[in-house]
């Protein structure tokens, strides 16, 4: 379960760590004394843990979160300044850039637990996320506008295809905190709870993606994607269409469905 104790809160900040709970996998940003923060060498972790879920077919999901009060800060301002001072560099944007495409198109289907203020380019981490489940005391806050930052385009483009050009306008332009109700309303909440209730949202969802298909819901995930980018590849979904109706995974969900029982994929 993604359960977060109050002792976890106060130790030793550390990269992303990943926890293991049956078919689910949790990540948690780990710097909660800076918000979790997250700092160049967390770029690579994540890029690690990602490649080591996806490699484990046992794991089914996964759910991102932060340690503490917030969920994240977004990215170490000081690294972008530093980075963009120096000649020799992959910048620390398109490094950023690179973390957050791999987690959008992850294949496990993605949760993102807000239990907390989301800042930055940590709005785009989370909106990368299949799902974002969030407390009612939540805010999120993308400051490009006041730093002078032109954003990078594949997060200016999710912002557009997730939320819709003038939410869009609103977030960048106006560089202004909005609350967890407009969060709902603009839909970059899923679902907003209170906090007492924000695991066992968690475990519903988690529960109910875990146990589905996972060679359609990897399928269906990856056209989802194609089409809110403008890209589809449509020979590619058709045969992954043709290939589900003949696959195993068809057979058992057609047996459970007659035997009224759940599906054992």
């Amino acid at each position: 379960m993604t359960r977060l104790q109050p002792a976890e809160h106060k130790e030793a900040a550390s990269p992303p760590v990943l926890e293991r709970d049956g078919a689910r996998a949790t990540i948690r940003l780990n710097r909660p004394r800076h918000l979790n923060r997250l700092q160049p060498e967390d770029l690579e972790v994540l890029l690690k843990l990602f490649a080591q879920i996806e490699a484990d077919p046992a794991l089914r999901v996964l759910v991102l979160t932060g340690t503490g009060r917030a969920f994240s800060a977004g990215y170490d301002l000081g690294s972008i300044a530093e980075r963009a001072a120096t000649e020799q560099e992959q910048t620390a944007g398109s490094s950023f850039e690179v973390v957050v495409d791999r987690l959008e198109d992850l294949s496990v289907p993605t949760i993102c637990r807000l239990n907390g203020g989301v800042y930055g380019g940590s709005t785009d981490l989370a909106l990368a996320c299949d799902f974002r489940i969030g407390i009612d005391t939540a805010e999120m806050f993308m400051p490009a506008a006041r730093l002078g930052l032109h954003y990078y385009k594949s997060g200016i483009k999710r912002y557009v295809s997730r939320l819709g050009a003038d939410n869009a306008r609103k977030l960048f332009l106006t560089a202004q905190k909005i609350d967890a109700p407009e969060m709902l309303r603009i839909g970059y909440l899923t679902a907003m709870v209170p906090l007492q209730a924000l695991d066992a949202e968690i475990d519903r969802l988690a529960d109910a993606l875990a146990a589905n298909a996972p060679i359609a819901m990897r399928g269906m995930k990856r056209t989802i994607n194609e089409f809110a980018r403008g890209k589809l590849d449509e020979a590619a979904a058709d045969t992954r269409h043709r290939d589900s109706m003949h696959g195993e995974e068809i057979k058992e969900g057609v047996r459970a469905f007659a035997e009224k029982r759940p599906p054992r994929f």
